[in-house]
């Protein structure tokens, strides 16, 4: 063994204890990625999991929308409660709530354009009329109301010509930081946000109005499960001859009141009622409103282990088996 002269000691012993300071640091770095992988390997494997199970709560989801519709006698009404409720659903290890409610009963966004061909998409006039209408009775203000429906169209239409009060590129290209309008169908309600017009105080009042279904045509209301407090809905497909806002308002209340309880069997007989007897619909807004849903909103809640997965999507109905039109790993916006 070498002796070190005793002048040297000191620095010896100083470069071990450097030695094994830097031995120390990198053996607790790599005990700490070793613990950072663990971890991410269980989380990836906890949202696997909870995405299997959250599949599986759509098959099941499904099968009780199609029970529902086999069911329904041609209508689709509120009987058995079905319509908003949290249901459980069994799991081997954790918990999974699933909420369905009708997907149809909203505003759909995309019913402000109409198809002229694969790739053409033009302003709809009544569209932008009912949107409105709707933000009327919701109390925001007229001038703002159809600044933000005109720009909306403007934003999905496919041509570079703005409504009357909407918006095209042009004024997008001024802002703070420049953008375009989509010139397609809005694949999130959530998009609203970014049209000319429209504030975050707004917005929040129209976000549980609206929705953005995959395709191009007017509202498809179901008189047979509009609740009252949705009686905006069916109010901002009223005559304006009825007189303002809120006396639309509440001659739709007073007529969704009078619903039976089997649901009515069609439009027209919905329409006849006392409230709307002497307010004839516009035809385009009678062809609307249906009496059986074709779009279902189905919300997830998965938890296994220490894993929280939410789910939401659009289940088409229109043919059986029904099917998801889209999903997202979120909660509801």
């Amino acid at each position: 063994m070498r002796h070190f002269p005793r002048r040297e000691q000191g620095a010896a012993l100083l470069s071990v204890l450097i030695l094994v300071g830097v031995m120390g640091a990198i053996a607790a770095t790599m005990l700490d990625r070793m613990r950072l992988a663990t971890l991410l390997a269980a989380n990836a494997f906890g949202q696997e999991q909870a995405r299997a199970y959250a599949l599986v709560g759509e098959t099941l989801a499904i099968a009780r929308i199609d029970d529902l519709l086999a069911g329904a006698s041609g209508k689709t009404t509120l009987r058995g409660g079905w319509n908003g409720r949290t249901t459980p659903l069994p799991l081997p290890a954790g918990l999974a709530l699933a909420r369905v409610s009708d997907g149809g009963n909203c505003f759909n966004l995309n019913s402000l354009v109409v198809r002229g061909g694969p790739e053409q998409l033009a302003s709809r006039p009544i569209g932008i009329g009912q949107f409105a209408a709707l933000m009327d009775v919701l109390e925001v203000a007229p001038a703002a109301a159809r600044r933000i429906a005109a720009s909306a169209a403007d934003f999905i239409d496919s041509d570079d010509g703005a409504n009357r009060e909407g918006a095209e590129d042009s004024v997008y290209a001024r802002a703070r930081v420049p953008y375009r309008t989509s010139g397609t169908l809005m694949a999130e309600a959530s998009e609203l946000r970014a049209v000319d017009g429209m504030t975050p105080t707004i917005h929040q009042r129209l976000k549980p109005w609206l929705c953005a279904l995959p395709l191009a045509e007017l509202s498809p209301l179901n008189v047979n499960t509009l609740a009252p407090a949705q009686a905006p809905l069916l109010a901002m497909l009223l005559p304006e001859s009825i007189g303002g806002p809120q006396q639309r308002l509440r001659l739709a209340q007073q007529a969704l009141a009078e619903r039976p309880a089997a649901g009515w069997d069609g439009a027209v007989e919905f329409a006849n009622t006392p409230a709307l007897r002497d307010s004839p619909l516009a035809e385009d807004a009678l062809q609307q409103l249906q009496v059986r849903t074709r779009w279902f909103a189905l919300a997830l809640r998965v938890e296994t282990g220490e894993t929280i997965l939410r789910e939401t999507a659009l289940v088409d109905a229109r043919q059986s088996p029904a099917r998801i039109a889209a999903r997202r790993w979120t909660g509801e916006d």
